[in-house]
């Protein structure tokens, strides 16, 4: 159960209790739309809501066409099983997120991590895999902004490594959509709308809803519908959460103080918590690396027991020896309540 002041959700807008959103969903329910789907988006489960917000999207994000499926993990794991075909070749980011392995677990082909944000090393093993007679397809999955350690990807030199070596860029923007780029359309928004690219825009972080929506060519969208198991064979999401993530798209056009809002906090929390430790991200998530995992954790249950909800992160979630807080900052909090953070941080961190 959530507890204390939030430190540690991914609300960075603060959406998910807007009125708008609320008032949304009622809408939604005062004209008819159900809250359950009923089936697969294959069989009856397909809602006119799920159409609307994949125009919307897919308008708004500046591609050809969107998909909405029932969570970033879902998505994640259908784009890695199903776009590869045999013998390509997935290039991960070796920090990229466990939804991404599961996908690379059932792909067709094989899968080897890269260096952390290292475009040189993604081309190296390209070339390497040539050189030993690959003649597939490369894919290049990363995050655009990394939810552990808040770094971003070299987007625009991974980008062009991917025109050069014909490879197919997937870039999931979970922690970057809605806090970044124009609109809040995210990181990679200057690379929406390019046929070798492919975007995760996850809905249940900034956006305050649920799901997430796959972006890129509408060949990339029709061959998951067609061959993607875990889109054909899963329930569809709720016509009235669509209908929600319709209205947090046009929060993110209508409301950009809410970025200019998020921006000054992250400015204030850095200027407290980094010389306590943590690292400077420009981002809202803000680690602070400790180490040991037992230590770790009890100044995060000190922090809960002063009524801040931060979380510790250990192994095997992070790498060992890098045990950490993890701390967020969303519109939920103001700059007193970070103050307050700063001051009982120093007092238990030793």
């Amino acid at each position: 159960m959530p507890a204390g002041i939030d430190f540690s959700s991914n609300d960075y807008l603060g959406l998910a209790g807007s009125s708008r959103l609320s008032r949304a969903i009622a809408d939604a329910l005062a004209r008819g739309v159900p809250v359950g789907s009923g089936g697969s988006r294959l069989l009856r489960g397909n809602h006119c809501e799920h159409e609307e917000l994949e125009a919307e999207a897919a308008e708004f994000f500046g591609t050809e066409a969107a998909l909405y499926c029932s969570s970033g993990f879902a998505a994640n794991s259908a784009l890695l099983s199903t776009l590869p075909q045999a013998g390509d070749l997935i290039l991960h980011d070796e920090l990229i997120h466990a939804s991404a392995h599961e996908g690379m677990r059932l792909a067709r082909c094989d899968a080897v991590a890269v260096a952390h944000n290292d475009t040189d090393a993604f081309g190296d093993a390209i070339a390497s895999w040539r050189s030993s007679g690959g003649t597939g397809r490369p894919w290049i999955a990363v995050e655009s902004l990394y939810s552990m350690d808040g770094a971003r990807a070299p987007l625009a030199d991974l980008a062009a490594l991917a025109e050069r070596d014909e490879a197919i860029l997937l870039i999931d923007e979970a922690h970057a959509t809605g806090v970044f780029g124009p609109d809040g359309r995210g990181l990679a928004a200057a690379l929406d709308g390019r046929p070798n690219v492919v975007t995760l825009k996850t809905c249940g972080k900034a956006l305050g809803c649920e799901g997430a929506l796959v972006c890129g060519p509408r060949i990339v969208r029709d061959f998951l519908v067609n061959r993607g198991r875990g889109f054909i064979f899963s329930t569809a999401p709720s016509p009235l959460m669509a209908s929600a993530v319709r209205e947090a798209l046009r929060i993110l056009a209508d409301e950009p103080e809410r970025r200019t809002q998020l921006e000054a906090l992250v400015a204030e929390a850095e200027r407290l918590l980094v010389p306590l430790g943590a690292r400077r991200t420009g981002s809202p998530i803000l680690p602070l690396v400790i180490g040991d995992p037992a230590h770790t954790m009890a100044v995060a249950e000190a922090l809960q027991g002063a009524g801040f909800d931060v979380r510790g992160i250990r192994p095997p979630t992070v790498p060992e020896g890098t045990s950490r807080l993890r701390i967020s900052m969303t519109l939920n909090t103001g700059p007193g309540d970070i103050a307050a953070l700063a001051d009982v941080l120093a007092e238990v961190l030793p």
